[in-house]
């Protein structure tokens, strides 16, 4: 270094590389400068060049939002991929009632006794509503020769697409619930889309069904006040949650007045005595169950911790200067470099088994309580063709409708096992203990009118255990092929008539 300084060329060498670094220096700031400055334009652009105005008219149409928003529309196309199937779950179609039948046996009486598959994406949601076996065929002759009645309220199209709010508007909220379900067949037909979660406007989230805006009043909390975050839950929560149909006119409503874990919700509908159905053996009050995934998520580690839905159903994705929120909304499980390790530093197999570990104990007891449920209700069923009273079996009738309400808790929640696993594990456990106290109840019935044993059915296939609660499968199921060709087709060209596909 002395030679350096002390060469008469010292000065000459140190200033041309002080003037080359600077000059290296600008040029990479400058190409930085230039970076943002095309990004930012980039993403200007998105929200500057809109090239369909979205109106009341065209709103309930996805494909007018994809113009605008041509990556976030492209992701929510991939809603229709049927290719991702986890240990346990997945996006492919599944007939769980054949995988388990003993669920036939617990709904029986109940229209999911008939048909119960697992859920696919959000695409699907008007196609799979109007194929199940749980709407009937309504509108279809019968084999007494009269036309089929609806077996449900327009209630529940709630949940499955754009088209709902405007019918709310149009006919009024309590019109539109109290209608024959078939009465919207013509005008219910776009599935959950961009206006279900979105203000067209300014493309915030917005809250677009009246129930949970009520739910939340009831318990003296303004949803309007809601962090951006909170409604990165809150759009999800419009659906995914426990609710009922309440009165004749079958309002929609979420039973979360005193609380929202299964113990409060149970609590609300004994206090008003509310049942879904009475079972078919059993002649027990029941509750069914929705999708209580929101109420369950809020007990877990993640729900406590700040995360919401979006966080891991609907993880980022960078193009460009564009970060977007991918709206191909499943598992987790099938992207978890962008959801799980976003945060967890760990290998894809160790997370991806860390799930399966939780899945699989909870799925153990929950396997163990479903049998121990069908036989209380064989056993009731024999009781009362021993002689037993309504008043003998109280006691047991009203263990099987908390036993079977908590089982339903944590089944009809199909991310449960994951959102809140102790939680999940409790209520289940709980289920177990409550099917096998009603099973000591009714022990004593039996006792007490001489029978000793109950002999069980064999309902080990979907098909036996149907045929044992008194179905008639092939009858409902060409009734249904008939108002697919038929009645389905016709509200198709009505739709298309009257644009609104």
């Amino acid at each position: 270094m002395k030679m350096f300084y002390s060469s008469k060329y010292g000065p000459w060498i140190l200033g041309g590389i002080i003037f080359c670094g600077v000059v290296v220096g600008v040029l990479l700031l400058g190409l930085l400068a230039a970076t943002i400055t095309v990004r930012r334009a980039e993403v200007a652009s998105i929200y500057n060049n809109v090239k369909v105005e979205i109106t009341e008219e065209n709103k309930t149409h996805s494909d007018q939002w994809g113009f605008n928003y041509p990556r976030e529309y492209e992701t929510w196309r991939q809603t229709s991929e049927m290719n991702f199937k986890s240990k346990h779950l997945g996006n492919v179609m599944d007939d769980v009632l054949a995988d388990r039948p003993d669920m036939v046996v617990l709904w029986a009486g109940y229209a999911f006794s008939r048909d119960y598959s697992a859920p696919r994406g959000h695409w699907y949601t008007i196609e799979d509503m109007r194929a199940t076996l749980r709407v009937g065929a309504p509108g279809v002759t019968g084999p007494d020769g009269q036309e089929l009645k609806d077996l449900q309220p327009a209630t529940c199209w709630t949940c499955k697409s754009p088209d709902v709010p405007r019918m709310m508007k149009e006919k009024g909220l309590a019109e539109y619930y109290k209608a024959p379900w078939s009465a919207w067949g013509a005008e219910i037909v776009n599935p959950i889309g961009c206006a279900d979660c979105h203000d067209p406007a300014t493309m915030n989230l917005t809250i677009t069904r009246p129930a949970l805006v009520e739910a939340f009043q009831r318990r003296g909390v303004d949803i309007n006040q809601a962090t951006t975050q909170e409604m990165r839950s809150l759009v999800c929560a419009q659906c995914h949650v426990e609710y009922y149909f309440k009165g004749d006119g079958k309002y929609l409503t979420f039973p979360w007045d005193d609380g929202m874990t299964v113990e409060k919700m149970e609590e609300y509908y004994d206090n008003i005595q509310f049942s879904d159905w009475t079972h078919a053996l059993s002649k027990t009050p029941m509750l069914k169950a929705q999708h209580p995934d929101y109420e369950i998520f809020l007990l877990g580690t993640h729900g406590q911790r700040g995360l919401s839905c979006a966080d891991c159903h609907m993880s980022y994705i960078s193009e460009g200067g564009v970060k977007y929120s991918d709206h191909h909304l499943m598992s987790p499980l099938k992207k978890i470099e962008s959801t799980c390790q976003t945060c967890h530093r760990d290998s894809e197999e160790n997370l991806r088994q860390y799930v399966y570990e939780r899945q699989d104990k909870i799925l153990e007891t929950r396997d163990r309580l479903e049998p121990e449920l069908v036989k209380a209700h064989i056993m009731t069923k024999a009781a009362m063709e021993a002689g037993a009273t309504d008043e003998e079996l109280a006691e047991a009738r009203k263990l099987i409708r908390a036993a079977q309400w908590r089982w339903d808790f944590g089944v009809a929640s199909h991310g449960a096992s994951f959102h809140a696993p102790i939680e999940t594990q409790r209520i289940l456990s709980h289920g177990l203990d409550k099917a096998l106290q009603a099973q000591l109840a009714l022990k004593n019935v039996l006792f007490a009118h001489g029978l000793t044993e109950v002999d069980m059915p064999d309902i080990s296939t979907k098909a036996r255990a149907q045929a044992y609660i008194g179905l008639d499968m092939n009858a409902l199921r060409s009734q249904k092929a008939e108002f697919m060709k038929t009645v389905v087709l016709q509200w198709l060209q009505t739709a298309q008539a009257n644009g609104r596909i």
